[in-house]
């Protein structure tokens, strides 16, 4: 008997969209494990010092990027906050000071958590905590506005009858799974890997003739809802100890984001939670530190 955590429609404000350097979207994966293993550590010193989380799924049911196109504009823009004047040391007059544009998002998501260490005497205990710490944290970066519920749930692995109800209570909504496997296929041609993620991201416009006039019919390589997503990071330095790190305890390292693809699928296309759940996975020879949602891969 499994244990699933399910904290359902959760709505965030704000929260970041800059998911990576290059890509603006729905928040990066590292973000929504990086918050359930806030949540674990919490629970844990909130008296529930055997509480894991191994597996994190994650269900949109809205997202609402803040960016603003023009009635005649060809690309999107970021929709800045307004930051308070700065009187100028030049001029003593008062001005706009510089700022960075910062890509942000509104969400409603499920968070479905899979579980070691609660079971039917703690159960309780561990709702009731679950709910009064996500108050005080944050999504993505993000403010959560409201809770729609918190509770455990048991679920029977030797039938598929618990799995299916429990992907139906994430409906109507969207979860991300892990789309690696397209990297590899000859749909991506050739180059290196941001060019065969390109490729399969492209859309490719080809006229068609409708008698009196001409339409432009675009096209993807791949079927499905691809989008980029970041799922952790590479070392691009060797292990070392810096000035004024956070955690001195740790050694530090400089890395870069990886992005490959994802695909949000409606929750009944799934016949096993495992489908959908994403795990840590860290590769030290190569220096790699990973989300991965590792049943699907094995499955492609």
């Amino acid at each position: 008997m499994a244990m699933y955590l399910l904290l359902s429609r959760i709505q965030v404000h704000n929260a970041n969209a800059m998911s990576s350097p290059y890509t603006v979207g729905f928040p990066a994966m590292t973000a929504w494990l990086g918050a359930a293993h806030a949540l674990e550590r919490k629970l844990r010193a909130e008296g529930l010092p055997d509480v894991r989380f191994s597996g994190v799924a994650v269900a949109s049911h809205a997202c609402d990027v803040q960016l603003y196109k023009g009635p005649n504009d060809y690309r999107y823009s970021v929709i800045g906050t307004a930051n308070p004047l700065k009187k100028s040391s030049k001029t003593g007059e008062y001005e706009r000071p510089p700022f960075i544009e910062e890509a942000r998002c509104h969400l409603c998501v499920s968070l479905l958590l899979r579980t070691e260490g609660i079971d039917g005497r703690n159960s309780a205990q561990a709702e009731e905590a679950a709910a009064s710490l996500l108050w005080r944290m944050k999504l993505a970066g993000g403010d959560i506005e409201k809770i729609g519920k918190v509770e455990t749930i048991p679920v029977n692995e030797e039938t598929d009858e618990d799995e299916r109800r429990l992907l139906r209570r994430l409906m109507p909504s969207y979860v991300l799974i892990e789309r690696r496997d397209l990297m590899k296929g000859d749909a991506a041609g050739d180059g290196d890997a941001l060019e065969r993620l390109m490729n399969l991201l492209a859309v490719e416009f080809e006229p068609q003739d409708d008698g009196d006039k001409l339409k432009w019919q675009g096209s993807r390589r791949t079927g499905g809802w691809i989008v980029p997503i970041a799922v952790g990071f590479k070392a691009i330095s060797e292990a070392v100890a810096a000035n004024h790190q956070r955690a001195p305890g740790y050694e530090h390292h400089f890395a870069e984001p990886i992005v490959t693809l994802g695909e949000f699928r409606m929750p009944y296309h799934f016949r096993s939670i495992e489908e959908i759940l994403w795990e840590y996975h860290t590769d030290l020879t190569q220096g790699l530190y990973l989300c991965r949602n590792q049943k699907v891969l094995q499955n492609a």
